[in-house]
């Protein structure tokens, strides 16, 4: 079955695939969603839908507190008025003004065997690991994906949690990862924070928590287990996962149950058929929507899949006025979702077309 798709909203924005390929989309709650750009030594931020709306001056603007350093996921607070930036051997809280509210230090994400460290806070070491850090929608607290400080002897990762005033640890969990990457995905609930780590050819780690100010309580889906966190949504009761290679997707209960899977596309009867893209995700409550469109080489079989986001049953493919789309999607929970033309440099909102 073909569903049409309608545009919503357009905008050129060189730089803007990392709203759909990356992780520069920063979605709260209470509906809001920034887009935290990096142009030259600053971060910008938008609010997305003013953005598609023609406004085309960034809400804030803060300097990058490292700028030879070009990996971490960073993170802005609700009001826009302080952003959290993931560092090589820091987190740094950057006020409105770019004065430094405050700074965790933690060991160095790319460690070089006899590589002391100058003191220069400026250098960057060779390695393209990072890790990544989430400001708490209610604005109190920042999670972090960080390696432990030098004195414990070994390599260890540590999913903190500080106080978003001072940056003091008020948490910490040892991890059992050695991580290529990181991003945080924070519940709509506001209480519940998402982590998931890659690990290259060695998986995927999936963590939960939640922090009620006196305990911090953790599970994980990692025992047999390699998926990767995508999405949530206010309305549905389930967060939805991409198995590592893309074989099968899966809407999952908060703790991990299964609640539905969908391998990939079940019709396609080629020795070699496609699998499913990391950019899927709810379009609303009661719709996924998800990309084959990596997987093909031919950008005219590119593919975008509606499913019921209660089992995953396919309901069709989406066909867009513009002819196909090869871009990845990243579905926005208010019944839009976004993709990219990289030829372009467009950014694109979608929404299905009225009957």
């Amino acid at each position: 079955m073909s569903i049409t798709a309608q545009l919503r909203g357009s905008v050129r924005l060189p730089g803007g695939g990392a709203l759909v390929h990356g992780f520069a989309l920063e979605s709260r709650g209470d509906g809001s969603c920034r887009a935290l750009l990096r142009n030259g030594h600053e971060l910008e931020v938008y609010d997305l839908h003013e953005l598609l709306a023609g406004e085309r001056a960034p809400a804030a603007v803060f300097p990058l507190p490292w700028p030879g350093w070009d990996r971490g996921v960073h993170s802005v607070g609700p009001e826009g008025t302080f952003a959290v930036f993931s560092g090589q051997r820091a987190v740094r809280a950057v006020g409105a003004g770019g004065e430094t509210l405050w700074e965790y230090r933690h060991n160095c994400w790319g460690p070089e065997l006899d590589h002391p460290h100058t003191g220069d806070e400026q250098e960057v070491c060779r390695g393209s690991e990072h890790g990544s850090c989430r400001i708490s929608d209610d604005g109190r607290f920042v999670w972090a994906h960080v390696v432990a400080e030098p004195e414990s002897g070994y390599w260890e990762e540590r999913w903190v949690v500080l106080d978003a005033r001072d940056g003091r640890e008020v948490a910490r969990l040892p991890l059992d990862s050695a991580a290529a990457g990181s991003n945080h995905l924070s519940h709509p609930d506001g209480v519940h924070m998402g982590l998931s780590i890659g690990m290259g050819q060695d998986g995927i780690l999936l963590h939960w928590a939640r922090w009620d100010g006196e305990k911090l309580t953790a599970w994980h889906l990692n025992e047999g287990l390699d998926r990767i966190l995508t999405d949530v949504h206010a309305g549905h009761p389930g967060f939805l996962t991409v198995e590592h290679y893309g074989a099968d997707l899966r809407l999952h209960a908060l703790d991990g149950t299964v609640l539905a899977e969908r391998e990939s596309d079940p019709a396609d009867d080629e020795e070699d058929p496609p699998y499913w893209d990391y950019g899927c995700g709810f379009v609303d409550a009661d719709t996924v929507i998800a990309s084959t469109a990596e997987s093909d080489e031919d950008p005219e079989r590119a593919r975008h899949w509606l499913l019921d986001a209660h089992t995953l049953r396919i309901r069709g493919v989406v066909t867009y006025p513009t002819g196909p789309v090869d871009s990845d999607v990243r579905p926005l929970g208010d019944g839009t979702w976004l993709t990219y033309d990289d030829g372009s440099g467009t950014l694109n909102r979608w929404t299905l077309a009225s009957p």
